[in-house]
């Protein structure tokens, strides 16, 4: 489903972040661009989010589960239902830490699921890694020797 674009995680990644929170949009967006030096690219809502990923065809979009209007599970149904956002990856936000919705949220295609509220100081590297991992990629640099 993913995009086999190995160099993603070694160069800047351009990442959508679907909240309806001011605050979660402004943290992210303020740590992922400045502490990270990612593109960030913010919308409040699913419709918002849907128009934005098929405009700009984000690496990686981080979606909130629980929005009002259209929640999370309903936006990554219909970003997979659109041929040219359907293999966007998606990593969940949420604050729900039940078994069965992160199991329901995975089964909708979610390449992960996030904890709120989450570290803003890690967040850039916990995108990093979970993407690193969906392409079967080490934490190394391609360039650097395997270590013996």
């Amino acid at each position: 489903m993913l995009k086999s674009f190995w160099f993603l995680v070694w160069l800047v990644m351009k990442i959508l972040i679907i909240d309806d929170e001011d605050d979660v949009r402004d943290i992210a967006s303020m740590c992922l661009g400045l502490l990270d030096g990612e593109q960030v690219i913010t919308a409040s809502g699913g419709q918002e989010g849907l128009d934005l990923a098929a405009q700009n065809k984000p690496d990686v979009i981080l979606l909130d589960l629980m929005m009002p209007v259209m929640d999370g599970a309903e936006t990554m149904r219909r970003l997979r239902a659109n041929p040219e956002t359907q293999d966007i990856p998606v990593i969940f936000l949420t604050v729900k830490n039940i078994q069965s919705e992160i199991d329901r949220l995975m089964e909708l295609g979610a390449l992960a699921v996030m904890r709120k509220p989450f570290e803003p100081t890690t967040l850039g590297s916990q995108i990093t890694e979970i993407v690193k991992a969906s392409l079967g990629q080490s934490a190394r640099s391609p360039n650097e020797p395997e270590a013996h």
